[in-house]
């Protein structure tokens, strides 16, 4: 019996949440849904300037808001360091705005916390980064001012759409797998 997001949150303390921005929201959610130790995600919109915003107005730059995956994850399975180097292998934390062929403000990188004791851990994470980086790192952090869940299509999308779009290479995905294996 699989149970749902508010049962295992009652019934484990070691849940925490984090905000990822990766490029586009359906490769990165995919991604980060299949490592050990995540146990929820949903894609939207976080830091927006305009409250609950669609996704045309997104796309459109005007909101200023990060395609986003809200992840909740177990920290007695994975520990919030090892979740982040986990997410910098599907991004280049050294492009402006770009993952991909995806291009836009809503397709920058970002680590967006709500637990201001997750940015010593953050802060650590970059730095280590940063070593294996010939240009400097530009992934946005900062705290989480909002997040918008998107549309519903949008969820799960290359569950749903398995040949769907994705800015994620496939070997990435074969890289999850082997991860937790």
């Amino acid at each position: 019996m699989r149970l749902s997001n508010m049962q295992y949150d009652k019934m484990n303390n070691n849940v925490k949440e984090i905000y990822l921005a990766g490029g586009c929201f359906w490769g990165t959610e995919h991604y980060l849904k299949m490592i050990n130790g995540v146990v929820f995600t949903e894609v939207g919109y976080a830091n927006s300037l305009v409250e609950n915003p669609s996704y045309e107005m997104v796309c459109k730059g005007n909101t200023m808001a990060a395609e986003t995956v809200y992840i909740k994850y177990d920290t007695s399975l994975i520990s919030l360091e090892t979740l982040l180097n986990v997410y910098f292998v599907s991004i280049d934390p050294t492009s402006v705005n770009k993952q991909g062929h995806d291009v836009g403000v809503q397709y920058r990188t970002g680590i967006y916390y709500t637990d201001e004791n997750d940015l010593a851990v953050i802060n650590k994470v970059i730095f280590e980064q940063q070593k294996k980086c010939s240009e400097e790192i530009v992934v946005e952090v900062m705290p989480l001012e909002n997040f918008y869940p998107a549309e519903d299509y949008h969820q799960d999308y290359l569950i749903k759409n398995p040949n769907g779009y994705c800015h994620l290479p496939l070997e990435l995905f074969e890289f999850a797998k082997r991860f937790n294996g």
